[in-house]
């Protein structure tokens, strides 16, 4: 039988069309090498969980492209582009918070918040982050609505794969292949556009003013996106992702994960009436594939957890859509745990006694039995979650914390090391050390750079003053390291021990920052 073929048959009094869709890539006819991809035609489903993906798709891909065009003010002396990751200038700059190399630990910080964000969500809802926010998902979401919009749905898309190749044909495939390459360079452009100043690069890519690694970008940026989210699809789920391998680390028996109730379903007639008349036992699953058939992974839900699945949950939106024409209730197919799922099946099978009784789980009157589990969101609050959450709470308060408390003025110094110290013609011993000023915010200062401890000790900074003395007026630029090259000096009979500690002190009064740094004075039998 062709897979593509749009044939449907009629069953139960002609409410529900059943759709002659096949899971290709179920595990049970998936050969064990690589076999030449057979086309998915998800047909477009409709109900919450599509809405839900709807907003999300609208959201995460408004952020992509949108947010390198958002301006912040910082003053005159910092870039206005509000999310900004300065690598000219090694500088990261997320609204009100700007981030120096040193600083990276607050980049590691965020990765470990993101695994322990993913390892929370996939323990309390399975692979929620692949249904919805992924890339690969929202892309491929995206490239499926241009191909409804100039193909059609499922059997229109069917049909056209498989006529010949008219103008028709070649028309609509050139215009879908073209928007997609389209939806590729933009992709690559909003990428670009984080790293440099986004209006200007804008022109500058337009009037191929651009430096080339920016085409480069773009140009494989636009290849991935096309091929990926166009071509590929599924594939890159099932074949180059390792997430599907890896997640079951972090499911247990708790795990909210998108499941077929086989217990009520069980067993499956296309012609109940014709069944029960007939003394046959009959679930509610009607056999009408259409969970199948808007399945953007190929798979069939009714064989149970699959490593393809990426829990999107478009295959309850078609059954609970079947569910209300047949006026049976929802959740055949259902956000479930497995310990829920296990209980509910031992409940229809009399603890493995028998095969699958509907009335077991069943009133006289069609109802549920009272002693049927359903999903309690109490169950979500339990160990394995509340350690993945606090863990996370714990990492964005010291990070917080952290960023809030962090000082934006810091000294470092590098003593010489060669000669340790210089014994002048008047007896009188220096020594030389390179500092350097950082100045972490977008505007000037005047710091008061001075000695603290060395009460004899005085200096002198190159390219300042000549005048030896204990304290200077330094002006410093916004947003940059600035360099000294400082010498102190111990006066001749002086007291002078082989290594004595002292203080060099940044003062800023008007923004009330202090900054030390404890150096070394090396003198006569200081070990090399």
């Amino acid at each position: 039988m062709n897979i593509y073929s749009a044939g449907q048959d009629e069953i139960t009094a002609g409410t529900v069309e059943r759709l002659n869709a096949q899971p290709v890539n179920s595990a049970k006819i998936r050969q064990p090498l690589y076999e030449a991809r057979r086309k998915i035609f998800p047909k477009r489903a409709e109900g919450r969980f599509r809405r839900f993906k709807w907003i999300v798709m609208l959201i995460t891909l408004g952020i992509y492209y949108l947010t390198p065009w958002i301006r912040w003010d910082r003053g005159p002396y910092a870039p206005d582009q509000a999310v900004l990751v300065d690598i000219a200038n090694r500088r990261f700059y997320f609204f009100f918070i700007e981030i120096w190399p040193q600083e990276f630990y607050y980049v590691a910080g965020l990765l470990v918040m993101a695994g322990f964000g993913l390892f929370l969500l996939t323990s309390a809802v399975g692979r929620a982050w692949c249904g919805y926010t992924c890339p690969q998902t929202v892309w491929v979401d995206l490239f499926l609505v241009v191909e409804r919009a100039v193909e059609g749905d499922r059997n229109a898309r069917m049909k056209l794969d498989a006529g010949p190749w008219t103008f028709d044909k070649i028309k609509k495939r050139v215009l879908k292949h073209s928007i997609w390459l389209v939806i590729g360079v933009l992709t690559g452009g909003a990428w670009i556009f984080y790293f440099a100043d986004a209006p200007t690069l804008a022109m500058q890519f337009m009037t191929g003013q651009a430096a080339m690694i920016a085409y480069y970008t773009v140009a494989t940026l636009t290849a991935s996106t096309y091929v990926l989210g166009g071509l590929m699809r599924e594939q890159v789920c099932t074949y180059m992702c390792p997430w599907p391998r890896i997640q079951a680390a972090m499911l247990d028996e708790h795990s909210l994960v998108v499941t077929y109730n086989d217990w009520r379903g069980e067993n499956r007639s296309r012609h109940a009436k014709k069944a029960i008349a007939a003394g046959e036992p009959v679930g509610d699953c009607v056999d009408c594939n259409a969970c199948v058939a808007v399945c953007p992974m190929g798979i069939d839900i009714r064989d149970g957890q699959q490593l393809e699945c990426i829990t999107c949950a478009l295959c309850i939106d078609a059954c609970d859509g079947v569910m209300d024409k047949l006026s049976k209730p929802r959740g055949l197919i259902a956000y479930a745990t497995l310990n829920e799922y296990e209980s509910n099946m031992a409940l229809a099978t009399g603890g493995g006694a028998h095969e699958i009784r509907p009335s077991n789980v069943r009133n006289a009157d069609g109802s549920f039995v009272d002693t049927i589990r359903h999903f309690d969101w109490r169950i979500i609050f339990r160990p394995r979650t509340v350690f993945y959450m606090t863990v996370w709470c714990l990492v964005g308060v010291v990070m917080l914390v952290t960023l809030a408390t962090r000082e934006r003025l810091s000294v470092n110094v590098l003593h010489d090391r060669n000669p340790q110290y210089v014994m002048e013609s008047d007896g009188s011993i220096r020594n030389g050390y390179t500092v350097r000023l950082l100045n972490m915010i977008a505007q000037p200062r005047t710091i008061t750079f001075s000695l603290d401890g060395l009460p004899e000790a005085v200096m002198k900074i190159n390219g300042l003053s000549n005048t030896p003395s204990r304290s200077f007026t330094i002006d410093v630029k916004p947003d940059e390291v600035t360099n000294l090259r400082v010498f102190v000096t111990l006066p001749s009979g002086a007291s002078v021990k082989p290594t004595e500690d002292f203080n060099f002190i940044a003062v800023d009064g008007e923004y009330s920052e202090t900054a030390h740094y404890k150096a070394v004075f090396n003198g006569p039998g200081a070990k090399k």
